[in-house]
């Protein structure tokens, strides 16, 4: 497992070198690839001049940074590696917070921290074990794909899991979305209802659980088609029926699960759900 970055976590004048390893992977879903219809070969993309109209080489390709309108500064990626500030290599702890204090909008991508040397794991562990004991999250930066980021780590399992963070203006506004929603008066007859609904569908969070259920689908049309079978079309989405009398359709689920949860006649009841 390569590491996506290797470095070093300071807290005050403790020190130890860590490494980063991506904690979420898509490798495993089904990939398309580009081909040309007419003769089943695959496609390659290709630079070409905006203006020239011809095609580019691998190695004349750069970047550059627009001074002014179609006037571009070339920046090679030796300067680019050399533009080092402390975060690049160091993830520097600023402070501690509450877990609940960060507001969930501001999670970007996952990481899991391990230390990188086994000079270090002493310390490392204490670092991890002292964040376990208080309950709190530590806040520091580092610079990842060329861009400093704030990152959060909080002890997990025997290791630390990093998430990075959005900046204030990467977040959008509640208020630019919400302000047009009315304030409802809600019956507390139809609260209760709703809530009873709620209770019979709660249980212990079990990812195991979960299913991609188009992927899955996707799959046996696949295969379907591979082995010279025109898969059937699926019956197109209809929409739910509106909704008119909510109080009445409220009811109504309540009685189709409390019908649901009885057990038939003869047969041993069912374990009751566990509530999360």
């Amino acid at each position: 497992m390569h590491p996506y970055w290797k470095g070093y976590l300071k807290l005050a004048l403790v020190s130890c070198p860590i490494a980063l390893h991506a904690a979420c992977s898509t490798a495993e879903r089904i990939a398309f690839r580009q081909i040309n219809k007419a003769t089943g070969n695959r496609l390659r993309q290709q630079l070409i001049d905006e203006e020239t109209r011809e095609p580019v080489a691998p190695e004349h390709k750069g970047r550059g940074y627009e001074v002014s309108k179609g006037q571009y500064l070339i920046i090679e990626d030796a300067e680019l590696e050399a533009i080092e500030i402390e975060s690049t290599h160091t993830i520097e702890i600023d402070s501690f917070v509450p877990r609940p204090d960060i507001d969930q909008r501001f999670f970007d991508t996952l990481y899991y921290v391990t230390p990188n040397e086994p000079v270090g794991q002493e310390a490392f562990a204490v670092i991890r074990e002292a964040m376990r004991n208080k309950g709190v999250v530590a806040l520091g930066r580092l610079v990842l794909s060329k861009r400093e980021r704030v990152i959060a780590l909080e002890a997990y399992d025997k290791g630390l899991l990093g998430t990075t963070l959005r900046y204030p203006y990467e977040v959008r506004k509640p208020e630019d979305y919400f302000c047009d929603l009315p304030d409802c008066s809600i019956a507390p007859d139809m609260l209760r209802l709703a809530e009873h609904i709620l209770d019979s569908k709660t249980a212990d969070f079990d990812p195991t659980a979960f299913r991609d259920r188009y992927e899955e689908a996707l799959l046996a049309h696949l295969k379907a088609k591979q082995a010279g079978t025109i898969p059937e079309r699926t019956q197109s989405f209809v929409p739910p029926p509106r909704v008119v009398n909510l109080m009445e359709a409220l009811r109504r689920s309540v009685a189709e699960d409390t019908k649901r949860a009885a057990p038939r006649k003869g047969a041993p009841a069912a374990p009751a759900r566990k509530r999360a």
